[in-house]
């Protein structure tokens, strides 16, 4: 048994097929099949039901995933702590979608700094199929997203609640209007815009991310949906207005971590994103 096929099964777990977790992977689904075909060999029990919806977890599967977790978890610390300077005690991984990491996030990260110089921190920035799968395969410690997958071995926990505004470079001009971005926000999203506005036909430019949705605006013009946290300085600046009588849609806010964790580091990781959070309910209260 070796760290490939610990990844790999990870992998066919969370992408629940070997196809997919083959493309996921870089390599070919032979490749993957092989792979788990050792590590059966390996543990002397069948992991996978392949069927035609994909891969299901036998019952020694599920078994399995635990230790799996934790092994690919151990050797994953091991390699960045063996590489640690000894000022630090420990290491640990963050991600987060980029609308979280717009201003919010990398305050959070000073203050930590502050709280525990004697962590070494890793930032990243990823969609919310990114993030689960580095969780699920135990490259990241902590991911925050606006939507997340129920996984097993993982604590989903809410943070707190974006408000998402309709704003626009005139607030002149008659809306809706050619010159609208829908930002993808994700399922929540468009579930509460087509109540809202059952009748809109699909808008001319579509982003996926609301920094995108933002730069094309203020470089071409036009409206979209931002959190209020990503627009207040432009608001403040008058550069974006809201649209008169439009709505705020709520968009959660959550934290993905380990559930079965005595990582003391990691506790101390979680309180200091569940401060942050009371501050953030705190600041939409008073808005």
């Amino acid at each position: 048994m070796d760290i490939d096929q610990i990844r790999t099964f990870l992998g066919v777990v969370a992408n629940g097929s070997f196809l997919e977790a083959a493309n996921r992977l870089h390599v070919t689904q032979s490749t993957v099949s092989t792979r788990i075909q050792r590590l059966e060999s390996y543990l002397g029990v069948t992991l996978f039901v392949r069927n035609r919806s994909g891969a299901a977890l036998t019952p020694p599967g599920h078994r399995f995933l635990r230790h799996a977790k934790s092994l690919l978890l151990t050797l994953e610390q091991a390699r960045h702590d063996i590489g640690l300077p000894s000022r630090f005690r420990a290491s640990i991984t963050v991600g987060a979608r980029i609308a979280l990491w717009e201003g919010l996030l990398p305050r959070w990260v000073g203050t930590l700094r502050k709280q525990a110089p004697d962590i070494s921190i890793r930032s990243e920035i990823g969609f919310e199929e990114d993030l689960m799968r580095a969780l699920v395969e135990g490259r990241m410690d902590v991911g925050m997203m606006y939507t997340p997958q129920h996984s097993p071995g993982l604590q989903i926990e809410h943070l707190f609640d974006e408000t998402l505004v309709l704003l626009t470079t005139d607030p002149d001009k008659p809306w809706p209007n050619e010159d609208y971005i829908y930002v993808d926000w994700g399922a929540a999203f468009y579930a509460q815009h087509s109540m809202s506005y059952p009748n809109l036909e699909r808008p001319p430019q579509v982003v996926n991310i609301g920094w995108l949705g933002v730069q094309l605006i203020l470089s071409n013009g036009g409206s979209c949906f931002l959190s209020m946290r990503m627009a207040e300085p432009l608001i403040q600046a008058k550069k974006l207005f809201h649209v008169p009588g439009s709505p705020q849609f709520k968009l959660p806010a959550y934290m993905v971590f380990p559930r079965d964790s005595d990582s003391m580091v990691l506790q101390q990781v979680l309180d200091s994103l569940r401060s942050l959070a009371v501050i953030e309910q705190q600041k939409a209260v008073i808005a």
